[in-house]
């Protein structure tokens, strides 16, 4: 069967008909890929920017915050340590890491943390020891005194260690060790290493390198005066070379020796001396014990002072000996003489 044909008018209108839209589909080129895409990206925009925004504000809120929290920590670190002048542990801490200073000596500044170093042990040995109770009013008085004790401690360290620059004076670690050693050696600090650091813990809340530390300026302090008080060590030197000449000992260590104790004795220290006496500086007991019977020793520097030595004879495990010795002029007297040239500026109240 034949399918109908159309009218002819009929088709031509349907011809027109897709002929006009063929007309109306876009035609796809650069130029309107292009403009499509500006389309998307416009309206894209509206979400991007507010999240731009948002971004912005976050980092500036979070600055903010941050130098806030800066300023607060500081201005409590500030009022805690200059004006209620707290021992806390934590303000500790703090001065550990951040150098406020507690004086200046010349252009030296005095860290706030070397006071504490030296205030809190002597806190901590009569808090733990004695019991004392410094909240208790009655007890301020004391910690006052250990609060000026401290902070005059620290400044005469600054002038020692500006003397000990300027004429070229120094403590090895080596020395330390050394000293530490001999110490251990006469069981002056424990029988073992735990038991040195149990004792350094409970009594005064240090540790070995907090011992060191103490140890280290104290040994500066002693080469310092040694270098500079020439006057005992020419004594020494000269009762040094009578004894070499055949003088004899017991007369020139009641002419010379500076111990009013042992001096009209011969110098003999009128006691057995063994390894472990601990009424010699271990230094001296050291030197001693390196003698032979009949023996007399070099000049021996001590810290505070120099000696000449004499092993009188052995009995068993102990030395009948004697001394000669030549004490240093006090440290004060140079340090003194420095801060009549440059005054210390303190920043606390003592």
């Amino acid at each position: 069967m034949k399918k109908p044909k159309l009218p002819k008018v009929l088709t031509r209108k349907k011809n027109a008909s897709l002929d006009e839209n063929a007309e109306n589909v876009p035609r796809i080129t650069n130029e309107t890929i292009a403009a499509h895409r500006e389309e998307v990206l416009s309206s894209a925009r509206k979400y991007i920017y507010p999240l731009q925004h948002s971004k912005h504000r976050i980092v500036l809120i979070s600055t903010t915050l941050f130098i806030t929290m800066i300023v607060v920590f500081f201005t409590y670190c500030t009022l805690a340590l200059y004006k209620f002048q707290s021992t806390s542990t934590f303000l500790y801490r703090v001065t550990q890491v951040i150098p406020f200073p507690v004086a200046r000596v010349g252009s030296d500044f005095v860290s706030y943390e070397s006071y504490l170093f030296e205030l809190r042990h002597y806190i901590h040995y009569y808090e733990t020891q004695l019991k004392t109770d410094f909240t208790d009013p009655k007890n301020q008085e004391q910690l006052n005194e250990f609060k000026k004790r401290a902070l005059d401690k620290v400044i005469n360290d600054a002038y020692v260690k500006q003397l000990a620059k300027h004429n070229d004076v120094s403590v090895p670690d080596q020395e330390v060790n050394n000293q530490i050693t001999i110490l251990r050696t006469q069981n002056r600090l424990g029988g073992s290493d735990k038991v040195f650091e149990d004792v350094l813990k409970d009594f005064w809340g240090w540790t070995v390198d907090d011992f060191k530390r103490s140890l280290h300026q104290e040994i500066l302090a002693q080469k310092v005066v040694a270098k500079l008080d020439t006057e005992t060590k020419a004594k020494a030197d000269n009762v040094l070379a009578q004894l070499k000449a055949g003088g004899d000992f017991a007369a020139l260590a009641k002419q010379n020796s500076d111990d009013v104790v042992t001096k009209d004795n011969g110098g003999e220290f009128g006691f057995p001396v063994d390894k472990t006496n601990k009424d010699l500086s271990a230094l001296t007991t050291d030197a001693l014990f390196k003698l032979k019977p009949g023996q007399t020793s070099d000049i021996v520097d001590i810290g505070y002072a120099l000696q000449i030595l004499k092993n009188i004879e052995v009995s068993g495990d102990k030395i009948r000996g004697a001394h000669i010795l030549f004490t240093y002029k006090d440290s004060g007297t140079y340090v003194n003489d420095l801060k009549d040239k440059q005054k210390a500026r303190v920043y606390i109240g003592s």
